[in-house]
């Protein structure tokens, strides 16, 4: 592995991050608070940092696959740290365990908290929790790609090792484009929603925050009651449409907006992702109806689609304490956070792609048991799928519910009744946020241990950058001279 061509891109998306922290900066100042100093300081360190990291490798060669890893991998824990700085030196968050915490989850659009008053928070922290989630939504890496020729580094290697799911999509020949054109789609549907967000009676730095929060699917709110707090139902409307569309494939929405319209229809994923929302919500909507939770149908329907929406979508909002629901809904919500939301989108999981494929793989086994010598072939969306594809989504399966069971196993261990220890590392692993147990949406992180922090830190890297990108930098021959 070449590590100056490494240090190259880190260097360079620390100077993006810098420039990033400007915009809290500002804010913070408008506003009259008095932690916009903290922030120009960060983005102060980040310029340095990257500036130095620049003059000293100018002529690192181009990327090749061990180097585009390493950049994924080592970039998302780089610029989340840099961003902790402004939380810790200001003193909004005294540990930097919590800090790095905070941001982490942040850029990993996780959207687990340490903070228990959110409310009493500056403009400028306020606004950076949400720009560190619109960020890493799309990808910061992503945003990268549109300005790396400019280095003379090529980005095609990053796209593979960045794009969540297990099929990168290149709307385009040149992967530059295809990265501003999803960029693009991000943001036009970032300024819809905080247009409609204001209209449904939400103000403006509220209406951008949210917005940030759930077009990257990433959950951190301005009130500590989260969306629930606002007590609109206009608002939590607007959101449940937004986050669908979040937690869609964003290919599609291009096509879509391009005039091709009927891709939604035609394409297996979404119609599979839509169908397990209806039927979820069918299901935790009848058992509060037997369980006479809410006094109407309206308020039921919509807190329950809300819920499996926000979970499905791994955005983490919440309008209700779910673990105040009948056990069913615990299940079912738990099995949603397993499952994400679909490949392209910002949503974490396994990705509703997979599950869809392990399942049909599952009937075509079963047909085999009663057929022998027949021969079956794996479509998706009128195409067969190629073996090697199908290989990894099963390995991918594999390690993803290792690393679950062995996360409740460690979290076990040190203390932690099972309840939670299954909440924490679902919700971090599928980036989701609030989970079960002492760290379900009524509570927060804050009373966990500093290794146990730093364990669910580890958490949200694997499963932002989807297992893969991280686990093979263990391996000796990614190390190895060619």
């Amino acid at each position: 592995m070449n590590r100056f061509a490494v240090l190259k891109v880190l260097a360079f998306l620390l100077l993006v991050t810098a420039g990033c922290l400007l915009l809290p900066a500002a804010v913070s100042a408008a506003y009259g608070d008095s932690d916009w100093p903290y922030f120009l300081a960060g983005a102060g360190l980040g310029t340095l940092l990257g500036g130095l990291g620049l003059l000293l490798v100018r002529d690192a060669p181009d990327l090749h696959v061990r180097e585009g890893f390493a950049v994924v991998a080592c970039g998302w824990l780089v610029v989340g740290l840099l961003g902790a700085v402004p939380y810790w030196l200001s003193g909004q968050i005294p540990s930097f365990t919590d800090a790095a915490f905070e941001s982490i989850s942040g850029f990993t659009t996780t959207g687990a908290s340490i903070l228990t008053d959110i409310e009493s928070r500056s403009h400028g922290v306020l606004l950076w929790r949400a720009t560190t989630h619109w960020l890493g939504g799309m990808g910061i890496v992503l945003l990268a790609l549109a300005i790396l020729p400019l280095l003379g580094v090529g980005g095609m290697q990053l796209f593979r090792a960045e794009v969540p799911g297990p099929v990168s999509e290149r709307l385009t020949p040149r992967i530059s484009q295809t990265a501003k054109l999803l960029w693009g789609v991000y943001l036009l549907l970032t300024l819809a929603e905080i247009v409609s967000l204001k209209i449904a009676g939400m103000g403006i730095f509220n209406a951008v925050c949210h917005s940030f929060g759930t077009m990257a699917t990433g959950g951190f709110s301005n009130h500590n009651s989260s969306v629930g707090g606002y007590r609109a139902p206009a608002v939590e409307w607007t959101i449940i449409v937004f986050m669908f569309l979040a937690g869609a494939n964003f290919s599609l929405h291009y096509l879509a907006l391009t005039g091709k319209v009927k891709v939604y229809f035609k394409d297996e994923e979404f119609r599979f992702y839509v169908l397990i929302i209806l039927v979820c919500a069918v299901l935790i909507s009848t058992s509060l109806f037997a369980a006479h939770f809410y006094p109407g149908r309206g308020e039921t329907i919509r807190r329950t689609l809300f819920q499996v929406t926000s979970i499905i979508t791994t955005t983490g909002f919440g309008t209700a304490d779910y673990l105040k629901w009948p056990p069913v809904a615990h299940a079912i919500l738990l099995t949603l956070m397993i499952i994400g939301g679909c490949a392209g989108s910002t949503g974490g999981g396994i990705k509703v792609m997979r599950i869809f494929l392990l399942l049909r793989n599952a009937k075509y086994e079963l047909k085999k048991m009663l057929h022998p010598r027949a021969v079956y072939t794996l479509w998706f969306n009128d195409r067969p799928v190629p073996q090697a594809l199908l290989t990894n989504i099963l390995g991918f399966f594999l390690l993803y519910m290792s690393i679950l069971v062995a996360g409740v196993i460690i979290l076990t261990l040190g203390g932690r009744d099972l309840v939670t220890s299954i909440g924490a590392t679902a919700a971090t692993l599928g980036n989701i946020g609030p989970g079960l147990g002492l760290v379900g949406p009524a509570c927060n992180y804050a009373h966990l241990l500093d290794w146990e922090k730093w364990l669910l830190i580890m958490f949200m890297l694997i499963g932002r950058l989807e297992i893969f990108t991280v686990l093979v930098l263990f391996l000796p021959e990614a190390w190895r001279k060619r």
